[in-house]
């Protein structure tokens, strides 16, 4: 068996430096599995028909549909089954689905690495898993026209529909169970006749566009869909980690446990020896209980040496960045095209505007948790993990044996929003299992998982406009200064290579910055803070880069459009010409604007004092994979500089919609994120610790603060797009500019404050 993922080009998706997903056996990153007895035997009996290694068909007619992606809540397990379903012919009742445990298998080489995130599941996932459907029907048509006596050329008149096959001359029919039993259905399909099916039109789809009742949502209400906390292991123990006060770079110097020994059921204290440079100056107490567990924590007496980055703060890493962005030979440029320092010169208004963020908190409800036993050679993994490729290594790392003797068992994730990338939870509970001999599941408390959490980026960014005469744009210059999360990975695929040759950058901390508007001269620069990679390791928060990057440039965009004396929205429209590279995405954002402007009723009438409207339209994530997303946000402003959001309007274009209600939910869901992210998420670093430590003082929007949320979606046919993440991005700058419409404040940090809102108005 293979246990390297194959480097090849996926051929469903334009992809541009995406070919990282298939391309990981390059890097030495593996995707482990034993082939341990009963894991690959459980996931299909020897009787099951088996089309596709993604779903198996059961002498009873259910369809088992395997999910390859992580289920954090939005329903990706049951919009693969929808997509499978159509093309089969399945009725919806016949329709079961699981988790992908790391069997290579699963590696498929269109799909690739088994990674969630970037909204990428469906739009990634549904040209294939449509060909896997219809390969089964294809081959359940000509079983059953072979059991059903019929010459192989009346296989063309059989009618596969809510799984039976009809032959309405001979009125003869079979079900796919009897199909299955009958055991005709045999025939498998090389890659070129997979890629030579002709799929349906979506003027002849009856499942696709249909709101199904979700797959997943009995068990989860029932009990017995297993989360990673769920699991239990006979004779396991419990650890709880004590982390040090600096986020990273710390040691630790002596562990005193002579306290923690009185506590009932202790058994160890595990200093952690990380090689894969995952944590720093971690222990975990390991007990009987996991409250006795946490009393041994507490219990520990531990010195530490904080290390370099034990004096660092916010405002540091805010400096070093201002310091970065002053230097011309810093960073590598991700865009460049024309020459923007020669168009100021010569333009009528030249702008220029800082940008910022602060470092945001992912906080999943479900804690951060593993569970991790040796059995023999192999080490088992049960965890909720959204990058099972790069999870199995690093718990393969952290034992100090071959990712191929990891076997990972996938949970249900009770909230992921990228921080279940990473595999920091793994460590210390192989390293505590490795240590006493016995399974041991470990479980973050929420400050341990606040504390060291892998945030978004602190990020500042500068950038600079020209106009000319007639108030059109002409320039653009953007440097993105931040942390590098993707480079954080070690994973050289993951980079892209910088359009100045200077080396590769971490394309994951500027896309957006490349947007649809028609600029003849735009530079985009990407610099990495070092200070903030180090002291605050940053990972993937929903939404990534956009989430920074169109804060900055739509703000501009109105800052530009007042400065011209002409009116925001339309400002957009012009500059969304198609021209060049942007044809065909410029029109399809266009749209989504005016579809948002349509829904608000965005300049129809005159909004009291105090209160005004703002525009914003992204595509997020990527320029390859862009969900077309606008937003109207209408806000009211008290001579306070209190805001109050009284309406956020967001369209969206999804190309194919499978699932209607889910992509309502997880648009509303984005934008109510984007809004907590806008108004009220700040976490501050001092000593080189994150200060806040649970909802207390980190606050996101609460349920009072939800205002009304109306949602435009389009659906054009074109390929599926994602819509988890985009509308994330779209609403801190729609109201940012309300704010400046209702107040004449301009704002230009995230979170905005009441404080700073006055001040601006002051100004």
């Amino acid at each position: 068996m293979n246990n390297h993922i194959k480097s090849v080009t996926a051929e469903t998706t334009d992809l541009s430096r995406r070919s990282f997903l298939v391309g990981t056996a390059a890097t030495g990153l593996v995707l482990g599995y034993a082939g341990v007895p009963g894991i690959g035997e459980a996931l299909a009996a020897p009787q099951n028909f088996e089309p596709s290694v993604w779903y198996a068909i059961a002498p009873d007619g259910l369809v088992t549909v395997t999910c390859g992606k992580a289920d954090m809540g939005q329903h990706i397990a049951s919009t693969m089954a929808q997509i499978v379903a159509e093309e089969l012919g399945a009725k919806w009742s016949d329709m079961r689905v699981q988790l992908a445990s790391n069997d290579p298998k699963f590696n498929d080489p269109v799909l690739g690495a088994q990674i969630t995130g970037g909204s990428w599941s469906t739009m990634m996932n549904f040209e294939a898993m449509s060909r896997a459907g219809a390969a089964g029907r294809i081959a359940l048509t000509e079983a059953a026209a072979a059991a059903m006596g019929l010459p192989p050329y009346f296989k063309d008149e059989l009618v596969v529909r809510d799984s039976m096959v009809s032959h309405p001359k001979s009125k003869k029919s079979m079900s796919f169970a009897d199909i299955v039993k009958s055991g005709k259905a045999t025939k498998t399909f090389t890659p070129d006749e997979l890629k030579a099916i002709k799929l349906k039109t979506p003027d002849q789809y009856t499942m696709i566009g249909v709101s199904v009742p979700q797959l997943d949502i009995p068990s989860k209400t029932n009990g017995t869909a297993k989360y990673g906390i769920d699991v239990m292991i006979p004779g396991m123990a419990y650890g709880a980690v004590v982390t040090p006060p600096v986020r990273f770079g710390a040691t630790v110097k002596s562990v005193d446990d002579s306290a923690a020994k009185k506590v009932p059921g202790f058994i160890k204290a595990v200093t952690l020896d990380d090689k894969t440079g995952t944590t720093s100056g971690w222990v975990v107490a390991v007990a009987g209980t996991y409250a006795n567990a946490k009393k041994a924590a507490q219990a520990l007496k531990i010195a530490y040496d904080g290390g370099p980055n034990a004096k660092v703060s916010s405002q540091s890493l805010l400096d070093e960045a201002m310091r970065l962005q002053k230097q011309e030979d810093s960073g590598q440029f991700f865009v460049k095209d024309g020459d923007p320092a020669a168009a100021f010169g010569t333009a009528a208004k030249v702008l220029e505007a800082e940008y910022t963020t602060s470092i945001n908190i992912h906080a999943p409800m479900e804690p951060m948790n593993a569970t991790a036993e040796f059995k023999g050679e192999i080490l088992h993994i049960y965890s909720g993990n959204q990058f099972a490729t790069r999870s199995g290594a690093i718990a393969a790392g952290a034992a100090g044996i071959d990712p191929k003797f990891v076997v990972m068992h996938q949970m249900w994730l009770g909230g992921g929003f990228g921080r279940r990338l990473d595999a920091d939870m793994m460590i210390p509970a192989v390293q505590a299992a490795k240590a006493i001999g016995k399974p041991v599941k470990v479980i973050y408390t929420r400050e341990n998982d606040m504390t060291m959490d892998f945030s978004r980026p602190l990020t500042y960014q500068k950038v600079k406009a020209g106009v000319d005469g007639d108030g059109k744009l002409v320039a653009l210059s953007h440097d993105v200064v931040s942390a590098w999360p993707t480079a954080r990975w070690g994973i050289p695929d993951f980079l892209t290579p910088s359009v100045d040759k200077k080396g590769p950058l971490d394309s994951f901390t500027v896309n957006g910055a490349d947007f649809f508007y028609t600029v003849p001269n735009h530079h985009v620069r990407a610099i990495k803070n070092e200070m903030a990679h180090n002291a605050t390791p940053s990972g993937q928060l929903r939404s990534v880069a956009p989430g920074w990057t169109f804060w900055a440039v739509e703000s501009m965009i109105d800052e530009i459009a007042a400065a011209a004396g002409k009116d925001p929205a339309q400002f957009r429209i012009s500059l969304l010409d198609g021209a060049g590279k942007n044809d065909g995405g410029a029109q399809r954002l266009r749209n989504t604007l005016l579809a948002a402007m349509g829904l608000a009723g965005y300049g129809t009438r005159k909004l009291p004092t105090g209160e005004g409207m703002g525009v914003a339209c992204v595509s997020s994530q990527e320029r390859a994979t862009a969900s077309w997303t606008a937003c109207v946000a209408h806000v009211a402003v008290a001579p306070s500089g209190n805001v109050t959001v009284k309406k956020l309007t967001v369209a969206t274009d999804v190309g194919t919609q499978v699932h209607p209600d889910n992509i309502r939910a997880q648009v509303e869901g984005a934008a109510l994120w984007g809004l907590s992210l806008a108004m009220y998420e700040k976490a501050t670093l001092k000593d080189g610790g994150i200060e806040q430590t649970n909802f207390d003082s980190y606050t996101p929007l609460r349920m009072s603060q939800v205002p009304e949320v109306a949602i435009a979606v389009i659906a054009n046919g074109e390929k599926a797009t994602g819509v988890g993440e985009p509308a994330v991005t779209v609403i801190a700058p729609a109201i940012g500019n309300a704010i400046f419409n209702a107040s004449g404040a301009r704002v230009r940090a995230l979170p905005i404050t009441a404080e700073a809102v006055k001040s601006a108005m002051k100004a």
